[in-house]
């Protein structure tokens, strides 16, 4: 199976889950389901590359992390990713994301992320050994 994301219902706000054979292919998926609440990921172009780096003390944690840099990137440079490569180091982060300054007529974002929560938070593998990285975004 390929890696894919996808979103799931919660109250108000969105569940982003990222899925794949590997774990950092699980973050990297959880990073453009993040992308697609707000447009559609197919609309950014991968530009502009920006290095991110994450530590926690645990997965759940690291994958909260990691989406909450890219949230915070995402608003202070006024961009959107479209792109990501996850390299994992048993609870440390480093990741290349690739996007490009949000163009609202062409993006046409929809909502605002505030934030990743620790909502419906999980970092597993199945009994099919795909790795799973899901979590509810603020919205």
């Amino acid at each position: 199976m390929t890696a894919s994301w996808q979103h799931f219902s919660h109250e108000a706000d969105i569940g982003i889950a990222g899925i794949a054979p590997d774990l950092a292919g699980a973050f990297a998926q959880a990073a453009l389901a993040l992308t697609a609440v707000i447009c559609d990921p197919q609309r950014v172009r991968p530009e502009r590359l920006v290095e991110i780096a994450c530590t926690a003390p645990d997965r759940e944690l690291l994958l909260v992390d990691w989406l909450n840099a890219l949230i915070y990137e995402m608003a202070v440079r006024h961009m959107l990713f479209s792109r990501f490569e996850v390299q994992l180091d048993g609870t440390r982060l480093r990741a290349r994301a690739w996007g490009e300054p949000v163009d609202v007529t062409r993006h046409r974002p929809a909502v605002e992320v505030k934030g990743a929560t620790y909502t419906e938070l999980g970092v597993f593998q199945d009994v099919q050994g795909l790795w799973h990285a899901q979590c509810v975004v603020d919205v």
